[in-house]
């Protein structure tokens, strides 16, 4: 999902991770859609849920 700040050549990502089971938001990060934005919400994990993390995608390059 994205939006812009101020105009729409500055859009901004929002990266969330959900708990499957509670369906609650256990990570986000609001950034780029590059390398660096997918480790952003990595690190915005919990340790308990970097255990057993499954990541799904669109396929589209980063």
């Amino acid at each position: 999902m994205w939006s812009f700040v101020s105009n729409k050549g500055n859009k901004q990502w929002v990266w969330l991770a959900l708990d499957v089971n509670s369906r609650e938001i256990v990570g986000v990060y609001i950034g780029t859609r590059s390398r660096s934005g997918a480790y952003g919400l990595w690190q915005s994990l919990p340790p308990v849920y970097k255990q057993c993390a499954v990541c799904y995608t669109d396929f589209w390059s980063a």
